[in-house]
């Protein structure tokens, strides 16, 4: 398992919000923008299939059943 793999979901959307703050301060080269924007998007893609992960995972209590919780 990589660092990033093992990051809590709020750290990792926190380190993709800092990317975008170097970006968008210029703090950063063009190369340097690119391979940030990059990386960024794959944390991103990654949080979003785990937020669909969990989603599906959470049930409410309905009639005193466990149910899938419905989007």
């Amino acid at each position: 398992m990589d660092n990033q793999e093992e990051m809590r979901f709020e750290d990792r959307l926190e380190a993709v919000q800092n990317m975008i703050g170097r970006i968008e301060g210029g703090q950063l080269s063009l190369e340097d923008s690119v391979k940030q924007y990059e990386e960024g998007m794959k944390i991103l893609a990654e949080l979003d299939r785990k937020l669909g992960e969990m989603n599906r995972r959470l049930t409410v209590l309905r009639d005193g059943k466990e149910t899938e919780l419905e989007a």
